[in-house]
């Protein structure tokens, strides 16, 4: 089991790695969405250019930052209902959920994404929108995000059979429950 977790553990820091990535897109986005604005209307001057690098920006953010959702619980899942149950039965309705939902779905976009990545890489693709981008670039994106997405379900399975073995606390401590105490003395130690 430790094996596992191990690697549960190397899952989780790459796609922290990915998240921290993401909040420089958001922020890289903002930027260039406020410059483009600023240029359009102070010098009157637009590039569609400009504005789908914004997109590629935004979708990258959100396709990166899917799996830290996961990682960190703050999916979407039915709280009122499931918190009625116990740890362990809400342990059991999220492997459920991760291997006959996430994982298929998964392995469903990646096959399709990984074709469509490689057609738009291989044709060199162009946007159709005057000074437009190529688009493998965010094509890209879509199979890179669903990858990391699935390693996180696969990440959150060995959590949640670690926890059912005993071998593991709960796996539901969203990360932003686990804050330092306040005179940051326990950190330090």
């Amino acid at each position: 089991m430790q094996a596992w977790l191990r690697l549960s553990r190397g899952i989780d820091a790459l796609n922290r790695f990915f998240g921290r990535i993401a909040i420089w897109f958001i922020f890289a986005a903002t930027v260039l969405s406020a410059a483009n604005a600023v240029v359009r209307k102070l010098l009157n001057v637009g590039s569609n250019a400009w504005l789908e690098a914004q997109w590629y920006l935004y979708a990258a953010a959100f396709l990166f930052a899917a799996a830290l959702t996961l990682r960190n619980n703050e999916h979407v899942r039915i709280d009122i209902l499931i918190s009625r149950f116990s740890l362990r039965t809400q342990a059991w309705m999220d492997l459920f959920g991760l291997f006959f939902m996430l994982l298929p779905v998964c392995v469903g976009v990646l096959y399709f994404s990984i074709p469509f990545f490689w057609q738009g890489y291989v044709s060199g693709e162009m946007s159709s929108n005057s000074g437009g981008l190529i688009r493998w670039p965010v094509y890209l994106m879509i199979p890179v995000g669903f990858t990391l997405l699935l390693l996180q379900g696969i990440s959150e399975a060995i959590k949640r059979v670690a926890f059912l073995r005993g071998a593991l606390p709960s796996p539901f401590v969203k990360e932003s429950d686990e804050t330092p105490s306040p005179d940051g003395a326990e950190g330090a130690r």
